[in-house]
Order: C-alpha cells, then sequence, then structure tokens
C-alpha cells in the first residue's frame, strides 16, 4: 500500500488544531478528517478521523492497524504540513 496524495487545508484557530488532511492511498482509496495537531511544548502529531460516541467519548472512524502503518501515514501528513507553513490558513469556524 502507498500513500498517493496527501491534501492539507491549514486552519487558523486558537486551539491546537492547526490542519486538516485528506491521504489517498493506492490512487483508490481516501481518508479524510486527520487532523494536525501541534501543541506549543510538544511536536505535531496527528489524530486519525472520529466521531463523539453518546456517553460523549472519541471513537477513531478510521485508524491504522499497525505502527508501521500508522508512521507512514504521520510522516507524510507531517512533511506537508512543514512543507505548506507559508501557505495562508483558512479562517477556522470553531
Amino acid at each position: 500500500m502507498q500513500i498517493t496524495d496527501v491534501r492539507l487545508r491549514k486552519v487558523n484557530s486558537e486551539n491546537r488544531m492547526k490542519a486538516v488532511a485528506s491521504v489517498t492511498f493506492d490512487g483508490c482509496f481516501v481518508v479524510h478528517d486527520i487532523k494536525v495537531i501541534d501543541p506549543a511544548d510538544k511536536p505535531a502529531f496527528i489524530a486519525m478521523p472520529s466521531r463523539r460516541t453518546p456517553k460523549g467519548e472519541f471513537k477513531d472512524v478510521a485508524h491504522p492497524l499497525n505502527t508501521e502503518t500508522r508512521e507512514m501515514i504521520e510522516k507524510a501528513v507531517l512533511e506537508a504540513y512543514e512543507n505548506a507553513e507559508d501557505v495562508p490558513a483558512e479562517k477556522s469556524e470553531e
């Protein structure tokens, strides 16, 4: 499995979420809403798409099943985020 495209939308927000990515695999499957979290005191990381349960917990909608795949996705998304530093962020509605 190869990542064939990463699309990143930076957001101008006051919180730690700085961008949202869509990752395409093998040109035929896409995962939307991967969040880039960039806390001030730690390195940036990704959060997979999730939904809130009726109990208020968050459950991943899609996620990698092993460390190797998670690292591959995180590397690709964070590289796109770092390369997009000069691109103006969109105003967040949150």
